[in-house]
């Protein structure tokens, strides 16, 4: 069954990658960073998953030899990307509201043009 998370996983940075190719607003292309962000957190979690591990918090006397604990480490890569990925969105939101409030628009073709 973790095969299922690798496939959700490509799926979702899948559909945020079209998502930031190939449309024009630029609250919709925020979005698809964010679900590009949300599939590189299940593919990070999902590597350091094992069946019938345990979590990796235990006393001396859990800790017995045929026991097995979940890697920790990418469950905390994963807490800390939730984190940028939150201030990230946030920042480019806020972007994207100043833009918008300068140029009347969110669609990216129209402010480029207007640059040049």
């Amino acid at each position: 069954m973790i095969y299922m998370n690798y496939i959700a996983a490509v799926i979702l940075i899948v559909m945020g990658l079209y998502t930031i190719l190939f449309k024009k607003n630029i609250i919709k292309i925020v979005l698809g960073m964010s679900i590009v962000d949300y599939g590189i957190n299940l593919l990070i979690v999902s590597t350091g998953f094992k069946e019938g591990g345990t979590a990796p918090v235990f006393t001396i006397r859990e800790f017995v030899a045929g026991t097995f604990f979940v890697d920790p480490v990418p469950q905390a890569l994963t807490l800390t990307s939730i984190v940028i990925g939150a201030c990230v969105d946030a920042m480019a939101l806020a972007l994207a509201v100043k833009i918008y409030q300068q140029y009347h628009t969110t669609n990216a073709d129209e402010i480029r043009r207007l640059h040049g």
